[in-house]
């Protein structure tokens, strides 16, 4: 597991044409993190994992990790 709850990431979705691009470069807090076997099918053990992060808004939305960076790393 690369993140925890509690911890603060940087949404990270260069793709201009991805559809949640708009929350590209946004930073929030970790609310929970759920496991689902995704793992089984792309055949990387950190795929299980599911980040939901928390919004200002009370918003509530899922990504992987691939899609979030540490609060102190750089993109």
């Amino acid at each position: 597991m690369r993140f925890e709850q509690g911890d603060r990431v940087r949404i990270h979705i260069p793709d201009e044409t991805d559809p949640d691009f708009e929350y590209h470069w946004v930073q929030e807090e970790i609310a929970e993190v759920v496991e689902d076997d995704a793992d089984k099918y792309t055949g990387d053990s950190d795929d299980r994992f599911i980040y939901r992060v928390e919004f200002d808004t009370g918003q509530q939305k899922d990504f992987r990790w691939r899609s979030l960076r540490p609060i102190s790393e750089s993109c």
